[in-house]
């Protein structure tokens, strides 16, 4: 049965382009091994997480109606989740980072809805439902960290990549799922893990999205609360791995004091983290987050951030003084004294005003490019955006006049005007001409047989992102990934191992079955000896009722421990819970 997500009105406001990455859950793909792994990782984190998570982690559980015994369906979760101001919505592992901070924007979470085999119960490279929503989930119940995690959102879905951030994203998805799929040869796993160390070393100058992501893993995934001496989990990476939520704890990870430094910091998705940051509180977090903004082309704009646009070779905007924005794929920008005189983008174009597409300037009118000065008109102090009527007038700038516009830079701009547009403030933001020459020394930038040219107002370029400034100007329908989840394969010897699973969850639930505890266990370690959960599960059962049956399963499992040394602490960690909770 799939479970539909149009259940919280924050879905529904979501733009085409994200909707595009969002599928269904199909809650009946969980077996019943995956609601065992789900069920013994979240009796485990809950029993130790208490003791070293943030408070609000398990408030959140709470909150946000995560039960240890079932896999969270996404219809349940979205009306728990809208009280508290959030949504989820369900996705195909790893999305490109742009997507995923527009997302976290909307207040929507994106979850994974596969989750790990039984072998990587411990910890998975690969986003799945233990990682996403008992990890994220619950800590956003906390209204500080939620509002951090969609400011996140919105500042970082602007962070302007290179063009080898993408090939990044789809290495590494790569490598998360061959790494997860049951039965990957050994040599495919390589051949990703080398393709992911061949781009780690050679990505060049660090993009702000590279930066951006580096604070989100120290911080959403990794991050530490407290003080070094005594910190607190609220990472989701962390509360969603038994192994590295105590491993963490210990003196082998250096904890360090977060700060800005983080942006630096790179990361390694398929192993254990070597060091981990402290926030003091979850109002530092912002702070930091504010502090690296203050650094982005988002604010700063100028020359630096037409470059990051031309070397990211992916849709961005430029913002002028006067808030026109001009959305496209930018290709050269003329350079004067340090400043930009003139830009220029190729292909499709759209021009927008907070936001908002100007009427008759999308696609479809500038679907060749499109170009403009930028700056003051040469020996003339003030900007044509601050000039009066009786200035323009003076200056030949109105209505019908035919005009020669010598723009600081060597950029000439010589027609007829056709009109101009202003914004709320009354300033102008774009003056059509006709019979239109635009030069830059002998270069020709526009010349009158390509019809109209349309010229943007603004002395200097206060703002450059990525994605366009009106989502609706460009068709973004476009998400492919080189690569796709794999889903387990059944075998005959598979589903009888499930069907046991059931049996035992069935009972648990209090249903009939037709076999007994007894003659599961029988069958498991006839069919299925090298399988250490379901025993687990059966001893939990019985331990208090049948003490000939527990031994035996006792002694299966220190077989196990033996045989198979890598599930030795996973067999430990789970009778633990069976015993502690009997002696407590």
């Amino acid at each position: 049965m799939e479970a539909p997500f149009e259940s919280n009105p924050l879905i529904d406001r979501l733009p085409k382009h994200l909707k595009q990455f969002i599928k269904p859950q199909d809650y009946s793909d969980y077996s019943p091994i995956n609601q065992a792994v789900w069920r013994y990782v979240m009796r485990k984190n809950v029993d130790y997480l208490s003791k070293v998570a943030h408070e609000s982690y398990l408030i959140g559980l709470e909150k946000t109606g995560l039960e240890i015994n079932n896999i969270p369906n996404m219809y349940g979760m979205n009306r728990i989740l809208k009280e508290i101001g959030w949504a989820a919505v369900a996705v195909d592992g790893f999305i490109p980072p742009n997507a995923f901070m527009e997302f976290q924007a909307y207040n929507v979470l994106v979850i994974a809805s596969d989750i790990r085999q039984l072998e990587h119960i411990e910890y998975t490279p690969a986003p799945d439902i233990i990682h996403e929503g008992a990890g994220h989930a619950p800590i956003i119940a906390n209204p500080e960290y939620a509002e951090y995690l969609r400011r996140f959102g919105e500042i970082g879905c602007k962070a302007i990549s290179s063009s080898r951030d993408y090939e990044m994203y789809e290495a590494v998805r790569l490598l998360s799922i061959v790494k997860e799929a049951e039965g990957t040869p050994q040599a495919e796993i390589d051949a990703a893990e080398k393709q992911v160390d061949f781009l780690q070393n050679n990505m060049g100058e660090m993009s702000e999205m590279a930066q951006i992501r580096n604070l989100h893993w120290w911080t959403v995934e990794y991050g530490l609360i407290g003080t070094v001496e005594n910190p607190k989990i609220y990472g989701a990476g962390l509360l969603s791995s038994i192994g590295e939520s105590a491993w963490c704890m210990t003196n082998e990870v250096e904890k360090l004091p977060y700060s800005i430094d983080a942006v630096n910091q790179s990361f390694d998705i398929t192993k254990p983290q070597p060091q981990l940051f402290v926030t003091p509180d979850f109002a530092y977090l912002s702070e930091v987050l504010e502090e690296f903004a203050n650094k982005m082309a988002l604010r700063t704009g100028g020359l630096s951030g037409i470059h990051k646009l031309i070397n990211s070779k992916a849709i961005g905007t430029i913002e002028m003084s006067t808030g026109i924005q001009i959305s496209g794929l930018f290709t050269n920008v003329i350079e004067d004294d340090g400043k930009p005189v003139y830009i220029q983008t190729t292909g499709k174009t759209a021009l927008s005003y907070r936001e908002k597409e100007l009427v008759g300037h999308g696609t479809s009118y500038h679907s060749e490019g499109f170009g403009s000065p930028i700056g003051k008109l040469k020996g003339i102090n003030i900007a044509i955006e601050d000039m009066s009527p009786r200035d323009l007038k003076a200056y030949d700038i109105y209505e019908a006049g035919k005009v020669t516009l010598e723009f600081e830079g060597n950029i000439v701009v010589s027609g007829e005007i056709v009109t101009g547009s202003r914004n709320l403030q009354g300033e102008i933001i774009l003056i059509s001409f006709k019979n239109c020459t635009v030069t830059h020394g002998e270069t020709i930038l526009f010349q009158p047989e390509w019809g109209i040219y349309d010229m943007a107002v603004g002395k200097k370029v206060i703002s450059a992102f990525s994605g366009p400034a009106d989502v609706h100007s460009f068709d973004m329908i476009t998400h492919i990934p080189s690569s796709k989840t794999i889903k387990s394969k059944k075998t005959r010897e598979r589903e009888e191992l499930e069907g046991l699973y059931q049996n035992v969850r069935d009972i648990r639930e209090g249903k009939s079955t037709n076999i007994s505890l007894e003659n599961t266990f029988e069958k498991l370690i006839e069919n299925h000896p090298k399988d250490w959960l379901l025993s687990v599960e059966i001893v939990e059962l019985v331990h208090t009722k049948d003490t000939v049956l527990t031994s035996k399963i006792i002694l299966h499992l220190e077989d196990l421990k033996v045989s198979r040394p890598e599930v030795k602490k996973l067999i430990s960690n789970g009778l633990e819970l069976v015993f502690e909770k009997e002696s407590a």
